[in-house]
């Protein structure tokens, strides 16, 4: 990783979801680019902004392992983003376009 400038700190979008309706702004807004690494990178975001801890527990895997689904090398299965979409308290649907 690169050296952070002394004066400045890392921007992580998690710190700036701090409600609900944030959330649900974020994800719908990264939805828009129809690319799934960037839903990824969102749902990590969201995981992140809540208990990473008590998420796995909730979607039924381990804490390293949902660090390691959500991690830009990770490429989870679509039975895991249902289980952490579910344990976020999301639901997963498709439209016709």
């Amino acid at each position: 990783m690169n050296k952070i400038p002394d004066g400045y700190t890392r921007y992580d979008t998690a710190d700036t979801l701090k409600t609900e309706e944030d959330i649900a702004d974020y994800l719908e807004a990264c939805n828009e680019f129809n690319d799934p690494a960037l839903m990824i990178k969102a749902i990590s975001a969201v995981a992140r902004a809540r208990n990473m801890t008590a998420l796995a527990r909730d979607a039924g895997l381990t804490r390293p392992g949902l660090y390691k689904a959500l991690s830009p090398d990770g490429n989870p299965s679509f039975e895991n983003v249902q289980a952490v979409a579910k344990a976020l308290g999301l639901k997963l649907t498709l439209s016709v376009a």
